[in-house]
C-alpha cells in the first residue's frame, strides 16, 4: 500500500444548540453549520445525539405522568426515513460535498408512536450510508425511545476511512465497541447530549464531561484509532421552556456537568483543543497513517488477541414486527407494474431505506 492510500482529511465536530423541538428550524441550523464547517475544509461533519429536533432531557427531569404533551410534540417533530425532512439532510450533505453524521429522533414507518434514538450517515453525494439506532436507551430515556437492533452496527467503508458510530452510553458497552473495531473501524463517531443530570443539586452528580473524555480516550487508545466526539448544548430559551413544567429544572440544568466536543488520536490524546459547554465546532486533521505505528504495540483485532480463546457473535438482523414471505414471481409482477421512471426511482429509494 502506498502512502497516498492512507486517507488524510479534516473533520468538524459540531457542538450546536437545536431550536428546541423544532425540526425545520433545527435542520436550517444544521445546514448553516455544515456550510461553515465546509468553509473550514471539513470533509466529515458530525452533529451530536438527537440534534434534530433536540435531546429530550425532560425524560430525566419530569415524572412520566407529566410527559405526554412533550412526547407528542417530539413525535410530531421527529424524522421519518424517506420523508421531506430526511431528504433535506441528504441535500445538505450533497450540496456541501461532505460526509454528514447527524443525530435525530426517528419515527417508525411501521407504527405510529414509536421513536428511536438514531444516527444517520450520508455520503458526499447525499446517499444514505447507514442508520444506527441506539441499542438500549439509557435509564429514563426508555420513556422516549425504543430499543434499536444490530442492523446498523457496522464500520462503513468510505474514501476517508471506515466509519463507525455509537451513541452516548453505548460507548460504555465493551462488546459494541469491539464489534466496530473488529469490522475494521478506524474513525469512530461518538455522539452525546446537551447534559445528563442524574442527581439534584447538592449531591454528587454524574460528571458528563469526564465520562465522555474517559470513554472516547479509552476507545481510541484500545483500538489505536481516531474518535470524533460531538455533543449538543441547550439554549437559555430551551431551559426557560422546560422550566414552565417545573421551576427547578433551570437550576438543575445550569449546575449539571457540561458536555464536551473533541477529537482524539490513536494514543487517546486530544489532537485539537476540546470545546466544553458552549456552542462552536472543533476542527481537526485526521491522518490514518498514524494508526499503523501504534498498532505495533497493541492490535486487539489482529496480532494482539487470541481468537482461539475469545469470540464474539454479532446479530445484524433487522428486527421488524412481521416477516412476510412472498412468491418470487409475484414480486416480479409487482416490479413490472411500475411503468414510469419516476415510480421506478421511488421504488429504488424506498428499497434503500427499507434495507436499514
Amino acid at each position: 500500500m502506498t502512502e497516498e492510500s492512507y486517507p488524510r482529511f479534516k473533520v468538524a465536530a459540531v457542538q450546536g444548540a437545536p431550536a428546541y423541538i423544532d425540526r425545520e428550524e433545527t435542520i436550517e441550523t444544521a445546514s448553516r453549520l455544515t456550510k461553515e464547517a465546509k468553509s473550514k475544509g471539513a470533509k466529515l461533519v458530525v452533529f451530536g445525539e438527537s440534534f434534530i429536533p433536540c435531546f429530550p432531557v425532560w425524560n430525566l427531569l419530569l415524572r412520566p405522568i407529566e410527559q405526554h404533551k412533550l412526547y407528542k410534540t417530539l413525535y410530531d417533530n421527529a424524522i421519518e426515513l424517506n420523508s421531506d425532512a430526511f431528504k433535506k439532510l441528504s441535500e445538505i450533505a450533497a450540496s456541501n460535498n461532505v460526509y454528514l453524521s447527524v443525530g435525530i429522533t426517528e419515527k417508525s414507518q411501521k407504527s405510529i408512536g414509536t421513536l428511536w434514538n438514531t444516527n444517520l450517515l450520508f455520503s458526499p453525494a447525499g446517499l444514505l450510508l447507514n442508520v444506527r439506532r441506539k441499542l438500549v436507551p439509557t435509564w429514563a430515556e426508555k420513556l422516549t425511545w425504543a430499543n434499536g437492533d444490530g442492523s446498523g452496527l457496522s464500520a462503513i467503508r468510505t474514501e476517508i476511512g471506515n466509519l463507525g458510530v455509537l451513541i452516548c452510553g453505548e460507548n460504555t458497552n465493551t462488546l459494541a465497541r469491539f464489534s466496530l473495531l473488529a469490522q475494521g473501524e478506524n474513525v469512530h463517531i461518538a455522539t452525546f447530549p446537551t447534559s445528563w443530570p442524574f442527581e439534584r443539586p447538592g449531591s454528587k452528580d454524574y460528571n458528563l464531561t469526564d465520562a465522555i473524555r474517559i470513554r472516547a480516550a479509552a476507545h481510541s487508545f484500545e483500538g489505536k484509532i481516531f474518535t470524533v466526539v460531538a455533543s449538543c448544548v441547550i439554549s437559555s430559551d430551551a431551559m426557560n421552556f422546560l422550566a414552565k413544567y417545573d421551576s427547578s429544572i433551570s437550576e438543575i440544568l445550569e449546575k449539571a456537568a457540561p458536555p464536551v466536543t473533541a477529537v482524539f488520536g490513536p494514543t487517546g490524546e486530544y489532537i485539537a483543543e476540546p470545546l466544553i459547554g458552549k456552542e462552536g465546532m472543533v476542527i481537526a486533521e485526521i491522518d490514518l497513517a498514524e494508526c499503523i505505528k501504534w498498532k505495533e504495540i497493541h492490535d486487539i483485532t489482529g496480532g494482539y488477541n487470541r481468537f482461539d480463546i475469545f469470540s464474539l457473535r454479532l446479530n445484524k438482523r433487522s428486527l421488524k414486527p412481521i416477516e412476510i414471505v412472498e412468491d418470487y414471481s409475484e414480486s416480479i409482477d409487482k416490479a413490472e407494474s411500475f411503468e414510469t421512471e419516476e415510480a421506478a426511482n421511488t421504488l429504488n429509494l424506498a428499497s434503500n431505506v427499507d434495507s436499514f
